[in-house]
């Protein structure tokens, strides 16, 4: 097994996984630490070491908030360590490869997690890559700088270091991707077969990347798990890039909060002492957590530049979960939905309300709708428009999830199917499940491979045929109790608000 890899700042040693088969790497640094002078820069080279530097556990993750104190979801779920290790000295990586040898070449995925672009790490439970490193895929995870480290725009930052002034969560993805792209050869894995993957601020993470035309070439396909978003009601600005002033105000407001005048003040300040006091500010809705129009990193809306066909037009799989981020119109009565419904629909707002589901009501408002499937199906059918599209997979996980808490399908709980990592999870889940996720698995790895997830899974049988989502030919696979079923989308309500689109 390959167990010792070079990479172009010196040896690596990895560990035999829970399958010998699979060796992971653990905490490679990719750049340099972001810390002293280094905080609030574009990454830095990382430094050369001599000797075969041990890859055996997994780096402090970024500074956030302590992991596992709460009562949340969340915090059952996975974040359920506070003792892991934190610090600012974050950028690392970790692969998980079956290879025997360097020259194997096999295709590559690069997972970014999410968790708001405010928490969330490579070492959480469910993003173990050993299951997909057994499907002959060479899976790497890669950290980056969150909250105020990660994302703060200020005025003397765009004055002093314009090429790079803000965005640097983003700046650390890129660089990590880069990073795979000069050495994962060294692992087994193709450089020239890599796809690019994130759920939630992870999969928001992909369409910034994906936007950013200097990263052409770097990535051949791209999944996007509940991370694209649109309402037919009105536009939410969070999920908007901002401009470097309306950004940089609000670093103007932590600086104060900070009680420091200058960038070269707020570099020597303890990491702890920020992320407290901007967690006050962030707790009160001030909070860094979206890419800036920088005019280098991002130059674009990437939700637009996926529509128009702006973007780096590769194969896309995208998807959501069935209960996750509703969007609602917010009236009080019947009367102030009619008059909402011609606010929104104009002449087509008889039309909408013959619809029974735009009557359906409930504490949160009426006509519920999944806006991260409206946001998949909108930008799937933009790709559908330009010349030569590209092939699009649209999912919808709607698997019943046990558990006393009868959570329904939460964000970001199909992690534990796609990474085939339920024997890590406390509910009790069934034999169906594990069928499940073994099928979900299995088009992910299919995907990574070819760009195209149908195939055959693990055991050699053939998936249920996935047809990409064209205007023509609706297709959806959804993932059931039952196991993957492919369906074509038989919802009219959904149908009529897509061409409805804010």
């Amino acid at each position: 097994m390959l167990r010792i890899a070079n990479t172009e700042n010196g040896q690596v040693r990895g560990l035999p996984a829970a399958d010998p088969r699979v060796t992971s790497f653990k905490g490679i640094p990719f750049a340099a630490p972001p810390v002293g002078e280094n905080r609030w820069r574009a990454p830095q080279q990382a430094q050369n070491w001599q000797g075969v530097r041990d890859c055996f556990e997994f780096a402090p993750i970024s500074v956030q908030d302590t992991p596992g104190l709460g009562d949340d979801i969340y915090c059952r779920e996975w974040h359920v360590d506070p003792e892991i290790p934190m610090s600012e000295d974050c950028l690392y990586l970790n692969v998980w490869t079956n290879a025997k040898s360097a020259n194997e070449r096999n295709p590559v995925l690069v997972w970014f997690f999410g968790g708001g672009f405010q928490w969330g790490y490579t070492s959480e439970m469910e993003f173990d890559g050993e299951r997909l490193a057994r499907r002959d895929i060479v899976v790497v995870t890669v950290n980056y700088r969150l909250g105020a480290f990660g994302f703060l725009c200020h005025p003397q930052l765009t004055k002093e270091q314009p090429d790079a002034p803000c965005n640097f969560g983003s700046l650390d993805q890129q660089a990590g991707l880069r990073w795979v792209r000069r050495n994962i050869a060294s692992f087994g894995g193709d450089p020239d077969n890599i796809t690019i993957a994130g759920q939630s601020a992870g999969g928001n993470s992909v369409m910034a990347q994906m936007a950013c035309r200097d990263n052409e070439g770097d990535f051949k396909k791209a999944v996007i798990m509940s991370g694209m978003f649109g309402s037919p009601y009105v536009v939410n600005e969070f999920f908007l890039p901002q401009s470097l002033e309306q950004a940089g105000k609000k670093g103007e407001r932590l600086f104060e909060h900070l009680g420091v005048k200058t960038l070269e003040e707020a570099r020597r300040l303890d990491a702890d002492f920020i992320h407290r006091k901007y967690s006050e500010l962030r707790n009160n809705g001030e909070m860094f957590f979206t890419i800036v129009q920088d005019g280098h990193f991002c130059t674009q809306d990437p939700m637009k530049a996926f529509r128009n066909g702006t973007r780096i037009r590769v194969p896309v799989m995208s998807g959501n979960t069935g209960d996750e981020f509703m969007e609602f119109i917010h009236a009080s009565d019947d009367n102030e939905l009619a008059q909402k419904a011609d606010e929104y629909f104009g002449s087509r707002a008889e039309e909408f309300l013959a619809f029974s589901e735009a009557w359906v009501r409930n504490d949160n408002g009426y006509s519920p709708v999944s806006s991260p499937e409206l946001g998949v199906k909108d930008a799937f059918l933009g790709e559908n428009r330009q010349n030569d599209p590209k092939n699009c997979y649209y999912y919808r996980f709607i698997a019943d999830i046990p558990g006393e808490d009868a959570p329904g399908t939460f964000h970001s709980v199909d992690l534990w199917f796609f990474f085939e990592t339920l024997a890590k999870c406390t509910r009790p889940y069934e034999g169906r499940h594990y069928d499940l996720a073994r099928q979900m698995c299995d088009y992910w790895a299919n995907f990574v491979k070819t760009g195209d997830p149908n195939g055959f899974d693990i055991n050699g049988r053939r998936l249920p045929e996935w047809n990409p989502y064209t205007d023509a030919d609706r297709s959806e696979m959804l993932f059931t109790s039952d196991g993957a079923k492919a369906s074509e989308e038989q919802n009219s309500f959904v149908k009529f608000l897509l061409g409805e689109m804010k």
